[in-house]
């Protein structure tokens, strides 16, 4: 062919699939302009991710972990050895985590009107100091873990009786903030967990107004702690409604059990970088970080089944040893600093029940290296 011919036949291909797509019927024009959408709302979100997580590059990294008493329990461990030997160093065989999501349960704390016992929590916030870790504080009605709404048995949390409960619950939060915000190792408020995740817990009020009015009460009780509000996981888009708290936090759950359609375990395909466009949009939005408050480390178990009613083999077809360590580096690469694993309870359960050490040695493995990493930032 000659350079003519050539220069020729590139320069009638794009006229071509103009043609082909424009010139030729309703539904091709139709068909062109949505693949042009696509094409330009995912470079977009790419390009924000690349932003984010250069900008974010050089800060350090911390690894931490939920705990919840409750749960331990139902592994059948001791609550207070479980998260002992999350905080105590990798020499103690411990993990050394720095950073601990709590939780401060209604049910637990308010047991009967107007009567507080913080004894259970107390202890928790005892061993972060101990080993010189800090907390994230869940606080609010929503929290972590099933059934999610922890109220307590002598309230009806009727959303058309909002008015009769919500000045309890108010006094509630009150309580807690006033017993713990002179703590020396709070870090900060994590407020109604995943407060608009509707398909998810047993939970039967969603009010926004309901959320800003919380929000305004925890920074007037306590103006010298952050205050983080979480979203669910997968979905396109970024919060744009009141309240912006101080910090955004994510859930990051990758396989799960369909239990809708294919009764399957199915995994999420979304790259890392698609967390980083939703962390970097959000802090162009509103000049606000996003973390990581929930990176799946643990089983998800099929047919609503209980962990501890599975085999292990089961539990590794939804998370293993190579899955944590890939689902760790997932959450590193989505460029947000702050990562709390989920399923310590699991990690600790597997090495002294099921005497197999192999996830908890992951995690340890994990967070030398942050530590590895933040003392090599601090020197450079």
């Amino acid at each position: 062919m000659s350079k003519k011919q050539n220069r020729a036949g590139i320069k009638k291909w794009p006229s071509g699939i103009w043609s082909y797509f424009w010139r030729r019927g309703w539904w091709r024009r139709i068909v062109f302009i949505i693949l042009a959408i696509i094409v330009v709302f995912t470079s977009a979100m790419y390009g924000i991710a690349q932003w984010y997580i250069h900008k974010h590059a050089d800060q350090p990294i911390t690894l931490g972990a939920t705990f919840i008493p409750d749960y331990a329990e139902s592994f059948g461990l001791d609550p207070h050895q479980t998260l002992q030997a999350m905080l105590e160093p990798a020499s103690q065989d411990g993990l050394a985590l720095k950073q601990v999501r709590l939780v401060s349960y209604w049910e637990d704390i308010e047991p009967t009107p107007g009567h507080y016992d913080f004894s259970q929590l107390d202890w928790q916030f005892a061993l972060a100091a101990k080993y010189h870790a800090k907390v994230s504080l869940a606080i609010g009605l929503r929290q972590p873990r099933w059934p999610e709404c922890h109220s307590p048995s002598w309230v009806n949390i009727d959303p058309k009786n909002e008015a009769a409960w919500q000045p309890r619950l108010n006094q509630f939060i009150e309580a807690v903030i006033g017993h713990y915000k002179t703590n020396p190792v709070l870090q900060d408020y994590e407020l109604e967990n995943e407060f608009f995740l509707k398909v998810f817990g047993q939970c039967t009020d969603f009010s926004r107004a309901r959320l800003i009015e919380e929000y305004n009460l925890v920074k007037g009780a306590d103006p010298n702690h952050p205050v983080i509000v979480s979203r669910s996981d997968n979905w396109v888009g970024i919060p744009v409604g009141q309240p912006t708290p101080d910090e955004f936090a994510i859930s990051v759950y990758k396989r799960v059990w369909d239990a809708t359609f294919t009764h399957r375990y199915f995994e999420y395909p979304l790259p890392a970088w698609f967390y980083a466009s939703l962390a970097g949009s959000e802090e162009l939005l509103s000049g606000k970080d996003m973390i990581i408050h929930e990176l799946q480390a643990e089983p998800w178990t099929p047919k609503g089944l209980e962990i501890t009613q599975t085999s292990v083999q089961e539990q590794y077809k939804s998370m293993n040893p190579q899955r944590l360590k890939d689902r760790i580096s997932y959450g590193e690469a989505t460029g947000m600093k702050t990562i709390d694993l989920w399923g310590a309870e699991w990690w600790y359960w597997m090495k002294v029940k099921q005497h197999n050490p192999d996830v908890w040695n992951v995690v340890k493995q994990a967070v030398q290296q942050a530590d590895a990493h933040n003392a090599q930032l601090a020197k450079s």
